[in-house]
């Protein structure tokens, strides 16, 4: 009679081999994966059994304690991580600086110094412009004639030397730009009290219009002539009319004043 023999057991038993005493490959490359999430977020990952499977594992946050124990210990910790977990350190929280700034200042003082520096550029555009505007008018009254006496019978009356072209416009049409002139044909010339000047003003209007600096001039004096027409025109039509060379009709010709 024959022994029966029991069947071989088979090489691989796999399915019923106990685990490993060590740490397996697979709960070894999982923490290293906690550790470094640990180290970036300032939390802490701990990796527990399943209770299904009994060798899968799963992840649980416990972030309170553990935050207060990274936080104590950061850079003891750091010191002691390998060379290639160590440049995890860079991911660390860092303190938010917004609220630092707010609170210091500074924002609020580099506006000031862009206000005042602006403020500032203003001035010296100002001032050179100015300084520009009387060179000018310097070398124009060197020059003499017809657009010098208009800018300094402007600067007398204390008006924008803008209003030039359209006091020059309404000289050019009163008397063309000849400061002897004398009307001898209209009204005012049968009246006895003829239009003189530049400006074409009669005896009565220059005496009431003329600006008190040159007050003590002829009628025929271009400047005084000048401030007296053009004082005259504002008071009666208004700064907007003197800008415009004048009063024109519906067909656009001139009117005199």
């Amino acid at each position: 009679m024959r022994v029966p023999v029991s069947p071989a057991a088979p090489r691989h038993r796999a399915a019923h081999r106990p685990a490993p005493n060590g740490p397996s490959l697979r709960n070894t490359v999982l923490a290293t994966s906690a550790a470094l999430g640990a180290v970036a977020t300032g939390t802490f990952t701990a990796l527990l059994p399943h209770a299904e499977d009994g060798g899968a594992t799963t992840a649980v946050a416990d972030e309170a304690p553990v935050t207060a124990m990274l936080a104590a210990h950061t850079s003891a910790d750091t010191a002691s991580l390998s060379p290639a977990m160590a440049g995890t350190a860079a991911l660390l929280p860092v303190a938010d600086l917004n609220g630092l700034a707010d609170d210091s200042g500074i924002p609020d003082q580099h506006l000031a110094r862009l206000d005042k520096a602006a403020t500032i550029a203003a001035k010296l555009a100002e001032q050179h412009a100015q300084e520009a505007e009387r060179i000018r008018l310097q070398e124009l009254n060197a020059r003499g004639g017809l657009d010098a006496w208009i800018a300094q019978a402007l600067q007398i009356a204390d008006l924008p030397q803008s209003y030039a072209p359209g006091v020059k416009k309404i000289i050019m049409a009163e008397s063309g730009g000849n400061p002897r002139a004398v009307n001898t044909w209209d009204v005012n010339a049968r009246r006895g009290t003829p239009s003189q000047g530049l400006m074409q003003t009669i005896p009565s209007t220059y005496r009431h219009y003329v600006h008190p600096d040159v007050a003590n001039r002829p009628i025929t004096d271009p400047v005084a002539n000048i401030t007296a027409g053009v004082r005259y025109m504002i008071d009666n039509y208004g700064t907007g009319t003197l800008a415009a060379g004048g009063r024109s009709n519906a067909r656009g010709g001139y009117v005199g004043y």
